[in-house]
C-alpha cells in the first residue's frame, strides 16, 4: 500500500477537528526539543530516523496501531522512508509532504472581530508563532507586520474583496523576514515604519513619527500610533478604534518583549518600563491586546485567536505589576534567554542592507520565535 501524504493545511485541519492526532517526528532529538508541531490534542513522540535503520523492535512499542500516525521530518524524505517501514509492519501512516519546511511556511487566518464598519483578521504563522493582521474597512485593507510570504496577504485581500492601501511594521523584526516593503510595492500601498528603526537604509517608507493617526476607509477607521519602545527603540503599537491594541513585540499575552537584542538590555529595559507604566498605563483594561508573537499554544483561545484583555494581562503578568523601576529592569533584562538564530542577518535584511534568495531566507527563518520574555 502506498503511503499517503498530507499538506500543512490538511494537518492543521486535523489538529483542529477535535480528534486526537498522533505525530511521529523522526528528526534528531535536539531539533525536536527546540521546535516541533504542537496542539492541544496532539500526541507527539520523537524517534530519530536512524533508530529505525537498526530495525530494533523495541522502538515500535509506543506507536499505536489503531490510530493513523503522521510522520514528520525536516523536508519529507526521511519521514517517507520511515512511514514505508511502518506500513510494512501494519501501521496506518501518512507523511507531512515537505516536513517542517512546509509547516514553517503555513499561515492560518482567523477573524478577531467584525461589525458593519470594520473587520480585523489575525493571520497566524503557527510554526513561527508569528502573528500579522489585516484591518478591513470600506473596501480598503491595512496589513500590520506581514511575513515574507506576501501572496498570503494578496490572496486574502482578493478573497475579502479589498485593496491593500497601507502596510505597517510595528518595529524592525529580528526573528523573521518582513514582507512589508515587498507587499507594499506589489499592492501599490504605502509602507510605514519608525524612522528610528531604519537608520542607514535605502528602503522607501513613511516614518510613523510623522503621523499621530492614519485614517483609511470611508468610515474612518482610526489607527493611532503609540510609541512603545523597549523591545526596540522604535517599537510602535497601533490602537484601532480605541479598542484593539496591535502591540507588536511590546506586550504579549504571557509576557513582554525582550530588550536585549540590540546589546543594550538594561537601557532598553528602562524604555520598556516607561512604556508599561506611562505610555499604556491609561489604556482601559477592556482593551484587547493583539501581539505579533506568541510562544505557547495555550495563548490561542477557543476562537483560535491569540489575544487577551489588557486587564487580564496586567493581573497575570508579574512584571507588569512591578512598579519599582530597578526591580523591573532586573526582572526584564535578566530573563531574556537564547537569542533568535541568525537575528543579526535578519535585521540587516529587514533594513534592506543585505539580500538573500528565497531558499536562503527559508533557512534563516527555521526555528521558533524568541522575542518574548515570559513572566506569567
Amino acid at each position: 500500500m502506498a503511503v499517503s501524504t498530507i499538506n500543512a493545511k490538511e494537518l492543521h485541519e486535523r489538529i483542529h477537528s477535535g480528534n486526537a492526532v498522533f505525530i511521529l517526528d523522526v528528526r534528531n532529538g535536539e531539533d525536536y526539543k527546540d521546535w516541533k508541531i504542537e496542539g492541544r490534542k496532539i500526541k507527539s513522540v520523537n524517534i530519530p530516523y536512524f533508530d529505525f535503520l537498526d530495525d530494533n523492535e523495541d522502538i515500535y512499542a509506543g506507536l499505536p496501531k489503531d490510530n493513523e500516525i503522521v510522520v514528520v521530518c525536516a523536508k519529507g524524505g526521511s519521514a517517507k522512508m520511515v512511514a514505508e517501514l511502518l506500513d510494512d509492519k501494519g501501521y496506518k501512516t501518512s507523511v507531512l509532504n515537505e516536513g517542517m519546511l512546509e509547516w514553517s511556511q503555513f499561515y492560518h487566518p482567523v477573524i478577531v472581530m467584525e461589525d458593519e464598519n470594520a473587520k480585523i483578521i489575525q493571520i497566524n504563522r503557527l510554526a513561527k508563532g508569528c502573528l500579522s493582521y489585516m484591518i478591513i474597512s470600506e473596501g480598503e485593507a491595512m496589513v500590520v507586520d506581514p511575513g515574507r510570504h506576501i501572496d498570503e496577504y494578496t490572496i486574502l485581500a482578493k478573497k475579502e474583496g479589498v485593496k491593500i492601501t497601507n502596510v505597517m511594521d510595528t518595529h524592525l523584526h529580528a526573528d523573521h523576514i518582513s514582507g512589508g516593503p515587498q507587499l507594499a510595492e506589489k499592492a501599490g500601498a504605502a509602507y510605514y515604519i519608525s524612522r528610528s528603526e531604519m537608520q542607514g537604509c535605502d528602503i522607501s517608507y513613511k516614518a510613523l513619527e510623522d503621523y499621530e493617526q492614519i485614517v483609511f476607509g470611508s468610515v474612518s477607521v482610526k489607527v493611532l500610533a503609540v510609541p512603545t519602545p523597549g523591545h526596540t527603540p522604535g517599537s510602535v503599537s497601533f490602537l484601532v478604534n480605541e479598542k484593539y491594541l496591535l502591540s507588536g513585540d511590546t506586550i504579549f499575552v504571557g509576557g513582554l518583549g525582550r530588550p536585549d537584542l540590540g546589546g543594550k538590555a538594561r537601557e532598553w529595559a528602562q524604555s520598556l518600563y516607561d512604556t508599561v507604566f506611562r505610555k499604556i498605563a491609561n489604556l482601559s483594561d477592556d482593551t484587547l491586546v493583539l501581539p505579533t508573537h506568541y510562544a505557547d499554544i495555550k495563548e490561542i483561545n477557543e476562537q483560535g485567536v491569540v489575544g487577551a484583555k489588557l486587564g487580564n494581562i496586567r493581573a497575570s503578568n508579574e512584571v507588569m505589576r512591578t512598579e519599582d523601576r530597578e526591580q523591573f529592569t532586573e526582572m526584564v533584562a535578566g530573563a531574556s534567554g537564547a537569542t533568535p538564530p541568525n537575528y543579526e542577518e535578519i535585521v540587516q535584511i529587514n533594513r534592506g542592507i543585505a539580500h538573500v534568495t528565497a531558499e536562503e531566507a527559508t533557512t534563516l527563518e527555521i526555528g521558533p520565535n524568541r522575542c518574548a520574555v515570559h513572566h506569567s
